[in-house]
């Protein structure tokens, strides 16, 4: 399948998950998040998850992540519209969050950190294949951001429903995932 058929079709699959349903596949993404097994690391960057888009919000994975590693420098994506790329910002228990000309929520103030610095980034996506392919929301920004990661850097997604069997359009600036966590499974690639 190609990305904006993907795309379309997952959008209105998430969109019809009702809410008992949704907070059931959280708590089964935490569990498995808890059982894969890495050493928490300490500079995470994470997004804030759209309600109205009913995506993924991963305070959960964050919270649990702070809990096992109280070392834990937590970053937020600052976008930049014209160049379509992303800062991430370090934020601290009273950071406040504005939303941008996208509605997306962003940290204001905080200190900017260099992506060579990240330890491990939660990647939002709307589908995955089993190679570790990801369809986003078709911006580029996140690939951008990853291509400037170290090779370390852990690179997670959540999924609230599991890999379709090839994403046909890919190219060369597409960044795999490391993992991909579903309420069911841990996708290693």
């Amino acid at each position: 399948m190609l990305k904006k058929e993907i795309r379309k079709l997952y959008k209105e699959k998430r969109s019809q998950l009702s809410v008992p349903e949704k907070l059931r596949m959280d708590d089964l993404l935490l569990i498995q998040f808890q059982q894969m097994g890495i050493e928490i690391p300490v500079t995470i960057m994470t997004y804030a998850g759209l309600e109205k888009f009913n995506e993924f919000d991963p305070v959960l994975i964050t919270d649990y992540c702070h809990f096992k590693n109280p070392r834990q420098v937590l970053c937020f994506p600052v976008m930049n519209t014209e160049t379509h790329t992303l800062q991430p910002v370090s934020i601290h228990a009273d950071t406040a969050f504005e939303l941008n000309s996208l509605e997306i929520p962003e940290p204001v103030g905080g200190i900017p950190v260099f992506t060579n610095e990240l330890d491990m980034v939660i990647i939002p996506l709307l589908a995955f294949d089993n190679k570790g392919n990801r369809v986003g929301y078709g911006k580029g920004y996140y690939d951008r951001l990853l291509a400037e990661c170290r090779n370390d850097c852990i690179k997670v997604g959540f999924s609230y429903f599991e890999p379709v069997d090839s994403i046909d359009d890919t190219n060369g600036h597409d960044i795999k995932l490391d993992y991909v966590i579903t309420p069911g499974a841990i996708f290693a690639f």
